[in-house]
């Protein structure tokens, strides 16, 4: 398949999620999914290494039946999706397509088939259900379409292709399927149950990691832990890929359990395995040094005092936004007056430039997956990918990729799902879950500006859903 098909082909994806997120009638729905997985089906084509063809189409008949089994079992039991998406999370493993490599979610992308035989099963049928994801369909519809168009004029039309096909389309679909859910108290607990003791079970062997000095995976973090500058520091990524990825998990089982503390103040014996579920955790987190994660725990959590204590929380800002002023200024690399560049890693400069790319291309961008591409053709670096090139920030990959239009979508759903998230929280179970929803909401965003993987993160698209399903409850009074 050539790159100009390919390209059209996923144009015709990212519309069609679109269609099928903010669309009222079931015809149009049904279109949008069916342009959803010829959208899909052309990108792989297009990704797929040549040769095999036989092991291949294969792969494709068993996939097939897979999906339509695991479709079968999620019209059953439904809030199934969710137990599973949750559990495929953390299964990350490096695939190389083409010349470009990359952690993939492969064992969600079959969770993803399922759910899509499912969704279409329901559509075909006498399901009225429609927009399930509420006051963020329209926002996240057109951000997701507008993403889609992009790859029509993107600088890179195989890292634009890899975008959609592995993160954009599945995920989207994933989110509307799951914001289909009825809310069950039964399973959303069930679902903090398994949160809660994924975490532990990756917080205690990061802990073992960081005293045996063994980790897996990832060679970088092995050699940056031999030229470690101190004995006391030694990244670990427990089964994770990434540490960042890693604290960013913990983080998000943290928040779920901070949650129960601060609201349900009657439940003593919940509390109490919260607070040990939030220590031990923590513990785990320590020792991967991830400062982006560190920030947005600190972030989420001022909120969370800011929601549960009122009056209260204020004093907490006040502390926090101190402690962080301090930190800031003992410092060594401000004592010693180094360059913004120098203190931020050489962020602030990935920053600059790559505002810069998005004020030379302010309508379009440079489309889906062509960040790398532009700003080193901006700074005049070699090679075909080079890494000095990699974005960092969410904002400023979206600003680039899809120009201000595109920004301006991303703020809109994030104001939205903010504003859904933390609407009339109450101190009830259901008011628990939701201050949860809303703080994993606003830990992810933060993580989002110093590492870039917003969309990438199945985690952020599953939220939106919580959000939205979370929203449509009736508001309890406390008892």
């Amino acid at each position: 398949m050539t790159a100009g098909a390919a390209q059209v082909l996923g144009a015709v994806g990212g519309v069609g999620v679109g269609i099928l997120i903010a669309a009222h009638r079931r015809d149009l729905r049904v279109a949008g999914l069916a342009a959803w997985a010829v959208g899909c089906g052309g990108l792989v084509v297009y990704l797929a290494p040549h040769g095999h063809h036989r092991l291949l189409a294969a792969a494709a008949v068993l996939a097939a039946i897979g999906a339509a089994v695991g479709g079968f079992v999620l019209l059953r039991v439904p809030w199934l999706l969710a137990i599973a998406t949750l559990a495929c999370v953390p299964a990350r493993f490096p695939v190389h397509v083409g010349s470009t490599e990359a952690n993939l979610l492969l064992p969600l992308y079959g969770v993803v088939a399922a759910a899509a035989v499912a969704l279409a099963w329901e559509l075909f049928g006498d399901e009225p259900r429609e927009r399930e994801l509420g006051p963020l369909a329209n926002p996240l519809a057109l951000f997701v379409g507008w993403e889609g168009l992009s790859l029509l004029w993107t600088e890179d039309v195989r890292q634009g292709a890899i975008e959609l096909l592995f993160f954009v389309l599945p995920f989207g679909l994933l989110a509307v399927a799951l914001a289909r859910l009825r809310w069950s108290r039964p399973w959303v607990l069930t679902l903090y149950v398994q949160l809660a003791l994924m975490a532990l079970a990756f917080a205690l062997i990061g802990i073992v990691q960081y005293q045996t000095r063994n980790i897996f995976w990832n060679p970088k973090v092995k050699v940056d832990n031999a030229y470690a500058p101190s004995g006391w520091f030694y990244r670990v990524n427990s089964v994770f890929y990434d540490p960042s990825i890693y604290g960013r998990f913990l983080v998000v089982g943290i928040l779920a359990s901070l949650a129960i503390v601060l609201l349900r103040r009657g439940d003593a014996l919940w509390r109490i395995a919260a607070v040990l579920t939030v220590a031990i955790t923590w513990a785990g987190l320590l020792p991967s040094f991830s400062q982006s994660s560190f920030v947005s725990l600190i972030a989420a959590a001022v909120v969370g005092s800011v929601v549960a204590s009122r009056r209260h929380g204020l004093i907490v800002v006040v502390v926090a936004a101190a402690v962080l002023v301090v930190a800031v200024l003992v410092s060594p690399a401000v004592r010693k007056k180094a360059s913004l560049s120098h203190v931020t890693s050489g962020r602030s400069t990935l920053v600059s430039k790559g505002l810069k790319v998005g004020v030379h291309h302010p309508v379009v961008g440079v489309g889906v997956g062509g960040f790398r591409r532009a700003y080193a053709d901006l700074a005049g670096l070699k090679g075909k990918e080079p890494k000095a090139a990699a974005s960092h920030t969410t904002p400023v990959t979206v600003l680039a990729e899809t120009g201000f239009p595109g920004l301006a979508l991303l703020v809109w759903l994030v104001v939205a799902a903010l504003l859904a998230a933390f609407a009339r929280i109450r101190g009830t179970f259901d008011g628990a879950a939701r201050l949860a929803f809303g703080l994993a909401l606003v830990a992810i965003l933060v993580h989002c500006l110093f590492y870039n993987a917003l969309f990438e993160d199945p985690t952020f698209w599953g939220l939106l859903a919580l959000v939205a399903l979370g929203a449509r409850r009736p508001i309890e009074v406390p008892a």
